[in-house]
């Protein structure tokens, strides 16, 4: 019996710029069904902007139907304030998921980059092609902000379970993993089934 198709919204959040990426699963097949971004004006006010970003992630949910929700979780730079607009962001969209009854995961920019390319200090043009290739895209995108928020998606069903014949692994929310079930998400290759 085929496992049903679970629909993931990924979002990289922005004050300026939002991405998405919706992909659907399927067992081991994954597909992507839309990539793109919301272009905020700098010239609107912040809550604006906000309500905006509130908007666009209800009408995804609304569009699509997504299972699961994952974001971007901003990272700490040296700019105060821009932390936390793109915090206030990233807040907006997550509020609108938990409405909408949606689980949602948050990663870090490094477990992203970590996931996709197996390099947590990857550019966005090496995450970019590991994406072309995981999903056999060929159209670029204007805005490498969509192709974000896409590796948002993919590293989230990557990271949430790793099926292994009848056994399912899952990957917990805790820093670092030691022994077996380490093992086994490093390496699934590795893993025979009887």
């Amino acid at each position: 019996m085929q496992k049903p198709t679970k629909i993931i919204l990924g979002i990289d959040p922005g004050t300026l710029v939002m991405g998405h990426g919706i992909i659907a699963v399927n067992g081991n097949s994954m597909q992507l069904i839309e990539m793109s971004v919301l272009k905020l004006s700098g010239k609107k006010d912040n809550y604006e902007r906000l309500q905006m970003i509130h908007h666009q992630v209800i009408t995804l949910i609304k569009k699509y139907n997504p299972h699961e929700f994952a974001i971007e979780a901003p990272f700490f730079g040296k700019n105060v304030q821009s932390m936390l607009k793109l915090g206030r962001a990233q807040g907006v969209a997550i509020a609108a998921a938990i409405n909408a009854g949606l689980p949602v995961t948050e990663y870090s920019p490094r477990k992203i980059k970590q996931s996709i390319t197996g390099n947590g200090n990857a550019d966005k043009e090496q995450v970019w092609k590991m994406l072309q290739h995981i999903l056999s895209l060929k159209e670029r995108p204007k805005h490498l902000d969509a192709t974000d928020a896409l590796a948002v998606a993919i590293c989230h069903h990557f990271q949430c379970k790793l099926v292994i014949g009848p056994v399912t692994v899952k990957k917990t929310g805790s820093k670092k993993k030691n022994g077996w079930e380490s093992f086994v998400l490093k390496h699934p290759a590795r893993i025979v089934s009887h």
